[in-house]
């Protein structure tokens, strides 16, 4: 039992300090911030056409394709500061929120825009928000997670990603359809409101450390006697925390009592007192994180093939994710003359299969590799693209649809516990460097991708 110690002041411990720490409650967070990311952005595709054509616009197909340009330019352009800058800070935490401040601002912008250069500036921003959730969302989570368990979190937290769709794109077009061109934003903006609210409830897993908790074995210490068993670490409780002895070990607890004051004294036991207290210290190499310049840390990243790889795999689901987003609604319409609703339900019909492929890709990474798991995926999504462009039926349209999306799913959680891998192992780039640099590989598909899709649309399409 910890021995009480009285004290006039000290530090508070943070109250839900395990769960607001824990695994499953980072990878909530991530989760749903990942989900508001794509629900915000997909939740106008299928009105944006609609809406320019209300403004009297002409040549609506790419001037779609062009917002989505400058959300990707947004993103591709933030990328690099958000990274270099998340490894500085202390906090990944404060980046985070920030992102969703900018996401709040953009939503606003595009709701009251009344022309189309204020639009593109606020999907633009839409873009830079984007990068804090891609980039330092991730990060977080590799800080939690266990090593072991890195793939299947990530696999968890990217159903957000089919989750946003699925939910922004049809009730992007109900709303629109019932309320009008507000009531999308006004829903997004909630979805932002409760994110914010996750965002600000976590606790960092170094910050749980210092409170003698270490949330990616789930363990709780008591300072005081990993301090008194110093001496022997094969006692330690705690395997990623260990006891830092002072140059007076022995005066350690003496000069903590010697601070004590009897006046209005506050009884308060070895759990409520912070490990920095106690003399502990954090030799985690997950948790430290060295600062180097750019130019070393694109060297480190491009003479490692594991790296190049897995960017050049981020590159390619960025280019045909891309790819199918700007011109399904347009496709619907001319071939089969669907309104927002019923573009709607084709997506949901669509992305259901993506909630069962992230997480289960992200398990069997974690089990067999990466390697095999990303190139087999992409291969059986192959010939579904292929049957998209027939003209035949609905349900075999949605069929192919769901496939393609299944198999495309599934390539995301390997890439990325495949970046996380290489982070471990490479001295000096984090995980913010290396989801830095796969965000850079996504939005520059992205962005390359969507004017040639449009053109090669509009010289198709009746």
């Amino acid at each position: 039992m910890a021995s009480p110690l009285k004290l006039n002041a000290t530090p508070k411990k943070p109250w839900g300090l395990q769960w607001r720490s824990s695994v499953w409650f980072t990878t909530t967070v991530v989760g749903f911030g990942i989900t508001t990311d794509l629900l915000v952005y997909s939740i106008i595709i299928p009105v944006i056409p609609f809406q320019l054509e209300h403004l009297k616009y002409q040549n609506v197909s790419a001037l779609t394709g062009w917002l989505l340009c400058a959300y990707s330019a947004g993103l591709v352009l933030s990328t690099i500061p958000i990274a270099m800058y998340s490894e500085i800070r202390t906090s990944r935490r404060t980046p985070l929120i920030i992102g969703l401040v900018a996401l709040l601002g953009s939503q606003v912008l595009l709701m009251e825009a009344p022309n189309y250069p204020l639009m593109a500036v606020a999907r633009a921003l839409q873009g830079i928000s984007s990068s804090m959730v891609w980039i330092v969302g991730l990060a977080l989570l590799c800080d939690t997670a266990p090593e072991k368990q890195v793939g299947r979190q990530l696999g968890i937290a990217m159903t957000g990603l089919s989750v946003g769709l699925l939910v922004g794109t049809p009730a992007g077009g109900s709303l629109y359809s019932r309320f009008g061109f507000r009531a999308p934003f006004v829903f997004g903006e909630i979805c932002t409101a409760v994110d914010l609210i996750l965002r600000l409830l976590i606790i960092e897993r170094d910050n749980a450390i210092k409170w003698g908790y270490d949330p990616s074995v789930g363990q709780q210490l008591d300072p005081i006697a990993n301090l008194e068993t110093s001496a022997s670490p094969q006692q330690s409780s705690l395997a990623d925390v260990t006891a830092a002895p002072p140059p007076n070990p022995p005066q350690a607890r003496t000069n903590l009592e010697d601070s004590l004051m009897l006046n209005e004294p506050k009884t308060v036991t070895s759990e409520d007192l912070p490990l920095a207290a106690h003399g502990l210290s954090i030799p985690d190499a997950s948790l430290v994180r060295e600062r180097l310049p750019l130019l070393s840390v694109i060297s480190r990243l491009g003479q490692s093939p594991r790296a190049v790889v897995a960017l050049a795999m981020s590159f390619v689901y960025g280019t045909v994710n891309s790819m199918q987003e700007p011109s399904l609604p347009l496709h619907l319409q001319a071939v089969w003359g669907y309104n927002p609703d019923q573009v709607g339900l084709v997506y949901l019909a669509a992305l259901v299969p993506a909630l069962i492929s992230s997480p289960l890709a992200g398990l069997l990474a974690d089990r067999k590799g990466s390697e095999y798991l990303t190139c087999t995926c992409l291969f059986l999504a192959l010939p579904w693209w292929v049957v998209l462009t027939l003209r035949k039926s609905m349900p075999l349209f949605v069929l192919s649809l769901a496939l393609q999306s299944f198999f495309v799913s599934g390539v995301v959680p390997p890439v990325t516990a495949e970046l996380a891998a290489v982070s471990r192992n490479m001295k000096g780039v984090g995980y913010a460097h290396v989801y830095g640099a796969f965000n850079l590989a996504f939005g520059i598909g992205t962005a390359g991708e969507n004017n040639f899709w449009f053109a090669l649309w509009c010289d198709t399409e009746p």
